[in-house]
């Protein structure tokens, strides 16, 4: 099945195109922003779709009347390329739950969605019209995507965050939304509104002190405890705004007449800790996770530790030597690998939040 994605490199869109590539049943589309201003690339794109997910909009922008009217133009854009190219692709929109406010984003939304709807009972589409809370998770861009993304990175970085409104906020988790999509779409799951579930629910406030207790632990070293999995998500997200020097962090280091002694890793929760010895030259990993948080703590040896965030090109290297023994930790959908670059053997020690289970280990091979 052929999937093509508007605002393919926006953070939905993203974080879709890479779960879609995880089965082998999809094949996708590439999209670029300029196709919506040549009707020839933009045909050409459609005309390969069997699914097209429509997720180009601009979320903000100092003109509100600007922000409306591009949202209108990019729906009618879309329809008038497919009713050019006279094919019949499952269209689905993501809308959201700010239709219901008297802002002009939520009516841009809301009369997008059905201008969809109207062009499906003419014969011209099939569609399916996502009302979709405010949505989070790593990779957001701070003070635009969402608060959560402005929070974590203020956070992370250490600077004060201000709160206008304190508002309930009832969010879905980025990586929940992506399977919603993936179910409507194998499952054929045509209707004009389907109002997806929050995964997640608290006061502005709340996800304030959440992250920030997350970032005061964290900073000691110590893995927090997660009370659930939103929990878990928001660390996820969190953890991703922390600057790159961050890493290594190294550890203190005991040593006196009978040897050394390390502390490795603290958790306030449960997790599995492993190690490995690597030969000089060899390297291991080349994979990455979608929800797992895990370090690499190198004891001995000399190690070159890589990551590279997935759709991207830029590698991120640390070099970590055991004379100064440190980790470095593995954020989510950044494949990694960690290489013996020195003259001895390397002993890395790993901590990983869960068992490993077979069924679902939530490991993909990529190259770094």
């Amino acid at each position: 099945m052929k999937i093509g994605i508007t605002g393919h490199a926006g953070f939905i869109g993203t974080h879709l195109y890479n779960n879609l590539g995880l089965d082998e049943s999809f094949e996708r589309i590439p999209f670029a922003d300029e196709y919506f201003q040549n009707d020839k690339l933009m045909d050409d794109f459609v005309l390969q779709c069997h699914v097209i997910v429509h997720l180009a909009a601009m979320n903000r922008h100092n003109d509100a009347d600007v922000l409306y009217k591009t949202n209108i133009e990019l729906v009618k854009k879309l329809i008038n390329s497919v009713k050019r190219c006279g094919t019949k692709p499952h269209i689905i929109m993501s809308s959201s739950t700010q239709e219901e406010r008297d802002n002009l984003y939520g009516r841009s939304k809301r009369e997008g969605r059905k201008k969809f709807v109207e062009f499906a009972k003419s014969g011209g589409c099939y569609f399916t019209g996502l009302v979709i809370p405010n949505v989070y998770g790593p990779f957001g861009n701070p003070f635009y995507n969402s608060v959560t993304s402005t929070f974590s990175y203020l956070i992370a970085n250490e600077k004060p965050v201000e709160i206008q409104i304190d508002a309930e906020l009832e969010m879905i988790y980025v990586q929940d939304l992506c399977q919603e999509i993936i179910k409507a779409i194998k499952e054929n799951n045509y209707t004009d509104e389907l109002r997806l579930e929050y995964t997640g629910q608290c006061k502005v406030s709340e996800l304030r002190d959440k992250l920030k207790a997350f970032h005061n632990t964290y900073s000691q070293g110590i893995i927090p405890k997660f009370n659930n999995r939103f929990e878990l998500t928001l660390f996820n997200t969190y953890r991703c705004y922390l600057p790159k020097d961050h890493f290594p962090v190294l550890y203190t280091k005991h040593s006196d007449n009978r040897g050394s002694f390390v502390e490795i890793i603290k958790s306030n929760g449960e997790g599995q800790f492993s190690f490995s010895t690597t030969k000089t030259g060899i390297t291991r990993g080349n994979h990455y996770h979608t929800r797992k948080v895990e370090r690499f703590a190198v004891i001995s040896g000399k190690a070159s530790i890589k990551l590279r965030k997935i759709g991207t090109d830029e590698v991120i290297e640390y070099i970590v030597d055991g004379t100064e023994p440190g980790f470095v930790d593995m954020p989510i959908w950044y494949t990694h690998n960690i290489t013996n670059v020195g003259e001895e053997e390397l002993i890395t020690l790993f901590w990983i939040n869960e068992f490993y289970d077979s069924g679902d280990p939530d490991t993909y091979y990529e190259e770094v």
